[in-house]
């Protein structure tokens, strides 16, 4: 999954535009159409800005500052922390449209990404959209332009506009602004021991690096170069790990681990490195996304080697991409679309008082053109292109 420049998949709504459907209105208790109180929020059905103030020890007035995010230099931190956390017991926080008033939410989230630059993410984002239109809610979507670093809120008040965030391959540590907004988060690929999230939906990462790696040693392949993407994430380590656990005990094998940026020169550059490094060459690379790999299979065919007779890659996602390339790719498949919708599954069980499904979404090897045994595995010279 490369985080470089992409488009808005269609229909996706972005942020200006939600800005603008969003008015500065006046706060309304949260409370549901049929009366039941937010799960992380216990209300009762008149709770008001009053409310909130004796709680907090405030004034009205400071309610209005802090829930409208006006406080900095007007109220001091502690008593702004006071009043969201009053608000939060209480079940208490602005609504600004007309239907957020009569529904006790806004019917918005927000789905938060490393950046629009491969359809995997679009794939996301359909997936969660669909199971959000059957609930009657809206997603906002956001890549965020720090990549994997800090998510601004996109909002000047993200607890006023939104219901609830998804966040998908992202530290948890990088949404800090949104999580201080105390709305219900679900993470994406992401560490599932992170305890800041409300719910965590996973892919089985690791599962599909066991398949990659254990149908190259099925090949006869034990010269493996791990082409590792440069990005501290929890999925990236997962494959990492994964790859050496796979490799643990195999007589013969090596196993080196170059990092590469997730783009396709970053894919070449390390690639040439591993091939043309010092020591026995390699007999596969097995890389961490498929646009390393195909930055990799440039790489070989510069070095006036073959694909997969010399070399084989695999990749990982199963983009488009992967079939772009000659030969198609060996990779793995991720469910996309139904990890969209699982993710939105479990937002809208937190936000209906229910226990978040947290389930780990199996994935697929898809094997092609770009794996084949070593050159200098027994009876290879009898393939076509083997020697």
């Amino acid at each position: 999954m490369t985080r470089n420049e992409a488009r808005t998949p269609p229909g996706a709504s972005t942020v200006p535009q939600a800005l603008d459907s969003a008015r500065a209105g006046e706060a309304a208790p949260n409370t549901e159409a049929a009366g039941a109180a937010h799960p992380r929020w216990p209300a009762t059905a008149r709770t008001t800005s009053r409310d909130v103030a004796r709680l907090a020890g405030v004034s009205q007035a400071a309610v209005s500052l802090v829930l409208g995010d006006k406080w900095h230099g007007r109220v001091s931190p502690g008593k702004a922390e006071a009043v969201r956390e009053a608000a939060r017991e209480l079940g208490y926080r602005p609504n600004l449209a007309a239907r957020s008033l009569r529904m006790g939410r806004t019917r918005t989230v927000l789905l938060v990404v490393p950046a629009l630059t491969t359809e995997f993410f679009a794939r996301v984002y359909t997936g969660a959209a669909r199971v959000a239109a059957d609930h009657g809610f809206g997603v906002v979507l956001y890549p965020s332009p720090e990549g994997i670093g800090p998510a601004r809120d996109p909002f000047d008040s993200a607890a006023a506009t939104l219901d609830g965030v998804i966040a998908s391959s992202m530290a948890a540590d990088a949404l800090a602004p949104l999580r201080d907004a105390g709305l219900p988060l679900v993470m994406l690929d992401s560490d599932p021991d992170d305890h800041r999230a409300t719910a965590t939906v996973n892919l089985d990462i690791a599962d599909g690096i066991r398949q990659l790696t254990t149908h190259l040693v099925a090949l006869g392949h034990r010269r493996l170069t791990h082409l590792a993407a440069d990005v501290r994430s929890w999925t990236f380590e997962v494959r990492a790990r994964a790859v050496t656990d796979a490799l643990h005990g195999v007589p013969g094998a090596h196993l080196r681990r170059l990092p590469a940026a997730l783009r396709i020169d970053a894919g070449l550059q390390a690639a040439h490195a591993a091939l043309t490094g010092p020591g026995p060459r390699p007999t596969a690379l097995l890389c961490d996304d498929d646009i390393i790999a195909a930055g990799a299979c440039k790489a070989v065919r510069r070095l006036g080697l073959r694909i997969p007779e010399d070399v084989s890659v695999t990749g990982f996602d199963d983009l488009a991409l992967a079939v772009a390339v000659e030969p198609e790719l060996t990779t793995v498949r991720l469910p996309a679309e139904e990890f969209g919708e699982a993710g939105m599954r479990a937002l809208m069980a937190v936000l209906d008082g229910h226990p978040a499904p947290a389930p780990a979404l199996p994935v697929e090897l898809v094997t092609r053109g770009s794996t084949a045994p070593p050159a200098d595995a027994p009876g290879n010279a009898a393939r076509p292109g083997g020697r």
